[in-house]
């Protein structure tokens, strides 16, 4: 979705960001609920070089920069730079005083909802399977599409374990939701069309998903560690 910069930048809206370090930062500032003009001005750079940053491809902002909006945006000049795209979360130490607490039913609640990548648990001949699944939360239940035949296809009629979390390597720390309820794929016309235009987003899988899934949950809990 488009964001409108404030007034005195003119009530332009945002170019959608090209670059691989544009879409990060992009990304990055808007989970932290940060504008553009916001996080230009904690990072000490102009709000229209951070406009170019995020628009053109071929921007090549010097290691000063970077470090600079790293720091604006709580992360690492590696993260913003892709570098650690290709390995997996949670790779860095421990941090000095990490805080663990449950999540109470509202904030479980508000997490699911932002959406995502969750990874669903199901029950295979040979033992039990867990995929991620692109998922969206609509009238308290989770729902995601696949194929049939596929594995979280597998899920149907029976009581599933479903996760969602995440994870900020930065300041080693993040939250994990999990979810127990029964699964069920959707038959219903009227339901399917409504999903279908309610929908986040689609399958990043790609191919044809044209099969609704269901996870009505009996359970919600939640744990976050912070700093």
């Amino acid at each position: 979705m488009s964001e409108r910069t404030p007034a005195d930048a003119g009530a332009t809206v945002e170019e959608r960001p090209r670059g691989d370090l544009g879409r990060r930062v992009s990304a990055r500032r808007a989970r932290l609920g940060l504008s553009r003009r916001e996080t230009a001005d904690r990072a000490g750079v102009a709000l229209s070089y951070l406009s170019h940053l995020e628009e053109h491809p071929d921007a090549a902002p010097d290691r000063g920069t970077l470090r600079s909006l790293a720091a604006a945006l709580e992360t690492t000049v590696a993260e913003l730079a892709g570098g650690t795209a290709e390995l997996p979360p949670g790779r860095e130490q421990a941090a000095r005083a990490p805080e663990f607490t449950e999540l109470d039913a509202g904030e479980c609640q508000a997490r699911l909802g932002t959406h995502g990548v969750g990874r669903i648990a199901v029950a295979a001949d040979d033992g039990p399977l867990v995929v991620p699944v692109n998922y969206d939360v609509i009238d308290g239940a989770i729902v995601f599409r696949t194929a049939a035949g596929a594995t979280p296809s597998l899920a149907d009629g029976h009581r599933v374990a479903f996760e969602a979390d995440r994870i900020d390597d930065a300041f080693s720390s993040g939250w994990s939701v999990l979810v127990r309820g029964q699964a069920r794929i959707v038959t219903d016309p009227e339901q399917i069309r409504r999903l279908d235009a309610e929908a986040f987003s689609a399958p990043w899988a790609g191919g044809r998903r044209d099969l609704w899934v269901r996870v009505e949950p009996r359970t919600v809990t939640g744990r976050r560690i912070a700093v």
